[in-house]
């Protein structure tokens, strides 16, 4: 938004007409005029008594609109495309003109052919990155799987390779659990600041607009893919004619639309990385230290704590924050790493926090120890459920019998009878259940079921 020198004062015509036009009791105006040379759209709204009334617009108002966008082209700062008009009715009054420094809200912004036709009637030295992009990218930086794997054979045909961008951004795992601290930090705190976490991917939108997402993909891969607000390659694209960057030269045929950042889709993706085999790829994308802008600061595990201390406001907190940052870069976070740093008084959504670390897979929660009752419950709904022949072996007596991890159900035998391959059941308190049989020592299975109960849950015990 800016001023303009000249502007609108309470005695210009535009100014009376909204006056004019404003219903009995009118307390203040709120106008909106979005114009191009082919397109317009105009919203205004009259406040009585704390109640708002939309109204048509006038032609008389929309006539003096356009005379003054006219007026506007000839002064230095050139045509504006929004005018917001605030008009009190004890007189006064606040103009703004927008030039676009930032998207258009819903509603106002018009089809690139409108734009185009006004940059054409009124042509401008620059156009803001994100509306050149918006009237010319054209879907150049799309990459649909099947144009991913064409380019991926010719790239291989051409030996076109990736650039092997070691030491730049952190190893993809450790990127990953410093991102989701800081998403933990922040969303324990209750901020709307922050990255965040979603299930299988990493967050970011900064307050200047820039961000990026991080994809985790299968067989350790992830994609690394954003934007910087204003960035000056995108601005040589779209202003200067600059060719675009070949974002994927050399990447693999998974570095898809599916895992890159939306700005994708509105050509403002200005970077993209991708980590396979240990090591992360690029092609013309900058450099990390030109992309750290649009990325949480996780350089270092000291620049993370830095960030967690600060949002604490409390530097006695640092060996706590230190201890959840590397719980977080070993995937070993549990309720009391996080209540040792944020406390368990109800300041801090731990809860929250801790659902972050989850959806990431850096938690180390052990699930509660189940219930008797539920345990036998759950075998005969197994059995019923499975059809299991159940001749000889009444679900009515099953019984429960406790170990370190969970339960052994089955029916016993009958006082006096020997019976052998006879059901036995083993129900982890993480709900896994396994059938085995009385032909195998149970010594020797319960053994087996505790070690692929620590290896779920990350235990080295």
């Amino acid at each position: 938004m800016a001023g303009e020198p000249g502007g609108l004062t309470v005695d210009h015509p535009l100014a009376r007409a909204l006056v004019a036009h404003g219903p009995v009791g009118w307390q203040r105006v709120d106008a909106v005029f979005a114009i191009t040379v082919t397109d317009e759209v105009a919203h205004i709204e009259y406040s009585i008594g704390g109640q708002s009334f939309p109204v048509d617009p006038p032609e008389v108002v929309l006539d003096l609109v356009r005379e003054q966008r006219v007026l506007a082209a000839a002064s230095d700062a050139g045509p504006w495309w929004r005018m917001l008009v605030t008009l009190a009715s004890t007189g006064e009054i606040e103009v703004d003109y927008d030039y676009g420094a930032n998207p258009f809200p819903d509603g106002q912004l018009f089809i690139p052919e409108a734009y185009r036709a006004d940059l054409q009637a009124y042509p401008r030295e620059k156009v803001p990155v994100w509306l050149a992009a918006y009237i010319a990218h054209d879907d150049r930086q799309r990459r649909t799987p099947q144009h991913a794997a064409a380019q991926a054979r010719t790239d291989r045909e051409g030996q076109v390779w990736a650039v092997l961008a070691e030491n730049e951004f952190p190893p993809f795992p450790v990127l990953w659990a410093r991102w989701a601290t800081i998403a933990a930090a922040f969303v324990a705190a209750q901020s709307d600041r922050g990255p965040r976490m979603l299930p299988w991917i990493g967050i970011f939108e900064s307050s200047a607009r820039d961000g990026a997402t991080l994809h985790a993909l299968p067989a350790g891969r992830a994609v690394l893919s954003g934007g910087v607000w204003d960035s000056p390659i995108l601005d040589a694209v779209y202003n200067r004619g600059a060719p675009i960057p070949e974002l994927y030269a050399g990447a693999p045929d998974w570095v898809t639309d599916l895992v890159l950042n939306p700005r994708v889709g509105s050509g403002l993706l200005s970077f993209c990385y991708w980590w396979e085999s240990g090591h992360w790829y690029r092609a013309q994308s900058p450099s990390a230290q030109d992309c750290a802008a649009a990325v949480p600061g996780m350089w270092t595990a000291d620049t993370v704590i830095g960030i967690l201390v600060d949002l604490l406001g409390s530097p006695d907190t640092r060996d706590a924050v230190a201890a959840l940052v590397s719980a977080a870069e070993s995937g070993m976070v549990t309720r009391e790493t996080l209540t040792a740093v944020f406390g368990d008084d109800g300041r801090f959504d731990i809860d929250s926090a801790l659902y972050q670390y989850s959806l990431a897979g850096l938690t180390s929660t052990m699930p509660q120890p189940m219930p008797q009752q539920q345990a036998i419950i759950r075998v005969r709904d197994y059995i019923t459920g499975r059809g299991l022949d159940t001749t000889g072996y009444p679900l009515s007596e099953l019984v429960a019998h406790r170990l370190s991890v969970g339960w052994v159900v089955y029916v016993p035998v009958p006082e006096g009878d020997i019976a052998i391959g006879r059901a036995i059941f083993y129900l982890a308190d993480d709900g896994v259940l396994e059938q085995s049989s009385s032909s195998v020592a149970p010594m020797t299975y319960i053994a087996e079921f505790e070690q692929r109960f620590a290896q779920r849950h990350g235990s080295t015990a």
